[in-house]
């Protein structure tokens, strides 16, 4: 449907075609034809198709109905509305008539009589109207607030092309939700660790995602590095940018650096990992029980620790250039993690041997076989887990006089049954 504007255009380009045509049929199919495309009355119609009509008017002459509402009573309307908690236009309204006498009485509102009045008669449609601009720039403003600003200051961002490659012990880290179709309660997170030179990866499953966890999740995925970390780099989540880290960045001569807020790529090579290395394998089911966490951080230390890292060949970008509208990439030859580390120099001789003796008392197959045996184990605890709570969710239906099955799907356990009350 036209808006005014476009609607205006269109008969000012008729008109002139209506006026050269002295046919009367002819005037009556254009008519005809603006009538069903501007949804106008046909009298309008022939209004406004005049010589001279209001389609000629400049803006500035057009008569502009006076506004009861003005700019005067803005600012007092949203001084109301922050006073009032950022209310809706609903439940404003009915502060606006109760207390705006009152908040004047105290002090707290400074406009005139006039002005008190028309906030006592001013409906919710035409509150929210108003305050319209005013939730926008708010809302931006929350957007970009900084939580932890002194903590911002203190660690810096780096983007990705300011993250050296070729040093060793550069870890990116993020975290993994396990939290299924709902993200409310407690729920297992996998904290990946990747470091971005040798692509050595470390995962550990931690409960929640309280400073305290993830400090003691980070803790322990560096002590399974076969090389000592120089420096961290997360997102600008606040299980990362807390006290707790920041103090065990220091306490450990870690440099610590974070990503621009809404920019993954500054941490893409986790952002990878994240899928081949945890999305892949456990999936997106809901998580939330210490037996399920045990199992996991079983799979990673026992499992994934040396079925990854010794034998999954990973691709290392080494040069990216650029041909008008293409980017042609370069990668090396693919190799293991662990045969990264030993072509590094920075890696002692006794270390090499040490992860040489690991590597050949290795079965990749029988490896592949207890990766595949525990993710079993840990889709049955999920099923045990659901079944319990379907037999709890019954005997509660049943304390009410009855139960009817209702049909629910999900994108994680496709459909299932559950019971419901029936009062």
């Amino acid at each position: 449907m036209m808006n005014m504007q476009s609607r205006n255009q269109y008969l000012v380009e008729l008109r002139t075609e209506y006026l050269k045509n002295k046919s009367r049929k002819k005037r009556g199919s254009l008519l005809d034809e603006a009538e069903k495309r501007t949804m106008l009355n046909r009298k309008y119609l022939m209004d406004k198709l005049k010589p001279k009509s209001n389609l000629d008017k400049l803006k500035s002459e057009k008569k502009r109905r006076p506004q009861y509402y003005d700019n005067s009573v803005k600012p007092a309307l949203v001084r109301m509305w922050q006073i009032f908690d950022n209310s809706c236009g609903q439940r404003l309204e009915t502060s606006l008539r109760n207390e705006t006498d009152r908040l004047r009485s105290l002090g707290e509102l400074q406009c005139s009589d006039i002005v008190a009045e028309k906030l006592k008669q001013m409906g919710s449609a035409t509150i929210d109207r108003k305050l319209k601009h005013t939730k926008q720039i708010e809302s931006a403003k929350a957007k970009y607030k900084k939580k932890h600003p002194l903590l911002y200051q203190s660690i810096p961002v780096k983007v990705f092309a300011e993250q050296d490659r070729s040093v060793l012990g550069n870890i990116q880290i993020d975290l993994v939700e396990h939290c299924g179709a709902s993200a409310s309660g407690q729920f297992v997170n996998t904290l990946n660790s990747t470091d971005i030179s040798s692509g050595w990866s470390e995962q550990e499953a931690i409960m929640g995602k309280s400073q305290e966890h993830t400090n003691v999740g980070i803790d322990n995925a560096r002590k399974r590095f076969p090389f000592p970390w120089k420096e961290m780099h997360s997102d600008g989540g606040t299980e990362f940018i807390n006290n707790h880290l920041y103090r065990y960045s220091i306490g450990t001569d870690l440099m610590f650096s974070r990503s621009r807020p809404y920019k993954k790529n500054d941490n893409c090579l986790v952002e990878q990992k994240n899928n081949t290395h945890v999305r892949r394998l456990v999936g997106y089911l809901r998580y939330d029980t210490i037996e399920e966490q045990d199992l996991l951080n079983d799979l990673y230390r026992n499992e994934m620790h040396f079925y990854k890292n010794f034998f999954q060949p990973q691709n290392k970008l080494i040069l990216k250039e650029r041909f008008g509208g293409k980017i042609h990439r370069v990668y090396d030859k693919a190799k293991t993690p662990f045969q990264r580390l030993m072509e590094l120099p920075d890696i002692s001789e006794n270390k090499k041997q040490e992860l040489e003796s690991i590597y050949l008392s290795l079965n990749p197959a029988e490896l592949k076989r207890n990766i595949d045996k525990k993710l079993d184990m840990l889709y049955k605890f999920y099923e045990q887990k659901n079944n319990s709570q379907k037999v709890e969710e019954s005997a509660f239906a049943k304390s009410f006089g009855g139960t009817k099955k209702k049909k629910i799907s999900s994108r994680f356990s496709g459909v299932r049954e559950i019971p419901v009350s029936v009062r």
